[in-house]
């Protein structure tokens, strides 16, 4: 089941550029080992009819399209308003991948050369133990089970190569399809983040989720293992 939204909707994690380069600028590098050559590149993730890898430039165009419609918007914090500040913003995400700090893959079907959305996590403390993850995807896509596919891959990458112990997720409360999709993932719902995410002149509460990696072992045994290729 395809979620029509990123998962992180925290209001402060929108697309100002200002904002992220000056993040980029001050945050400590991660300290911690991690067991991956990921900050050089990322891998290509294979799935079916499907493949996961880096963010290009030429994908700003695409992404612009895809995930600035209205009901793709709707519960995600604003993103990029032109092709160019699509493009700063995957440049962003290189340097942050570089620093150990954000993972964010390019969504990618069968049959396309550019990005059809994103799904990304980035750390919430000095060595990725801790990590909150999001996405958005192309309304095209909604429903096809892309969403669900592509994450499980994500979700092995995070704890299998980046070793994250815990993932968190933000989701707004009526946001079914969003919330649903993270409890089919494994996810526990900790709390309600009362009136914490705002869009336009509306506040809305948000659940925070989370997953362990115990509890992803768990939901994958209740669909069978799915091979999982990387290059």
């Amino acid at each position: 089941m395809a979620i029509k939204m990123m998962i992180t909707e925290r209001a402060e994690h929108h697309v100002d550029l200002a904002a992220l380069q000056h993040t980029a600028a001050v945050d400590r590098p991660a300290q911690r080992t991690i067991s991956s050559d990921w900050r050089e590149r990322l891998p290509v993730l294979t799935g079916n009819a499907f493949h996961l890898r880096e963010l290009r430039t030429s994908d700003a165009a695409s992404l612009f399209a895809m995930l600035t419609t209205e009901e793709v918007a709707r519960f995600i914090s604003p993103p990029p308003t032109t092709v160019e500040g699509f493009g700063k913003f995957i440049d962003w995400t290189h340097r942050r991948r570089a620093e150990g700090r954000h993972v964010c893959f390019a969504v990618v079907p069968d049959g396309h050369d550019a990005a059809v959305g994103i799904i990304q996590f980035h750390t919430l403390d000095d060595g990725f133990a801790v990590a909150e993850w999001g996405f958005a995807l192309g309304s095209a896509y909604w429903g096809t089970g892309l969403f669900a596919d592509a994450a499980r891959l994500v979700l092995d990458f995070a704890f299998d190569s980046v070793r994250v112990q815990r993932m968190e997720a933000r989701a707004v409360s009526i946001n079914g399809r969003g919330n649903g999709a993270l409890r089919k993932m494994g996810a526990v719902q900790e709390a309600t983040l009362r009136q914490s995410f705002s869009k336009g002149l509306r506040r809305y509460d948000q659940y925070l989720w989370s997953i362990l990696p115990n509890d992803w072992r768990r939901a994958k045994a209740t669909w069978g293992e799915r091979r999982l290729s990387i290059h």
